[in-house]
């Protein structure tokens, strides 16, 4: 299965836009293929604001987001692997995803972790079982 961190990026940032703040991006600038100015970066991260009003033509998909930006006047093409994006939040109020750091090595192809074990309400009367599927009795109560 596709990593979710993009998609998870897409709908913060559509939803901090959406509730009229300002939304920013910190990336991780150390990681290779990560093309922003070098001038802005702090302790290897830059925070760019990423507001319709401040970027053009941004492109988010599985595997890079990319914009255009201007900084002093200077336009420049902004690129980022999605695996370098740490966090993305309201400026206004700090709402948002923060993204733990992933270890990849260059080139590595992102691979989807286990997923979680899930339990599920189930009827008595029924007798078919999940593979790997959680014995422990359910913490959740049907509401009728």
């Amino acid at each position: 299965m596709l990593s979710n961190k993009s998609y998870l990026i897409r709908a913060f940032y559509e939803w901090i836009v959406d509730s009229k703040c300002t939304p920013l991006l910190v990336v991780d600038a150390t990681l290779p293929r990560c093309n922003v100015p070098k001038e802005y970066i702090e302790n290897g991260e830059i925070i760019l604001n990423i507001s319709p009003e401040a970027i053009r033509d941004m492109k988010i998909n599985t595997q890079v987001i990319e914009f255009k930006a201007s900084f002093s006047g200077i336009a420049h093409l902004i690129s980022a692997p999605i695996r370098a994006v740490l966090a993305v939040y309201a400026e206004e109020n700090g709402q948002g995803m923060f993204f733990d750091v992933e270890n990849e090595e260059e080139g590595d192809v992102w691979e989807e972790p286990a997923p979680a074990t899930t339990t599920s309400v189930t009827s008595e009367k029924s007798s078919s079982t999940l593979p790997n599927q959680d014995k422990r009795k359910s913490h959740l109560t049907l509401v009728e």
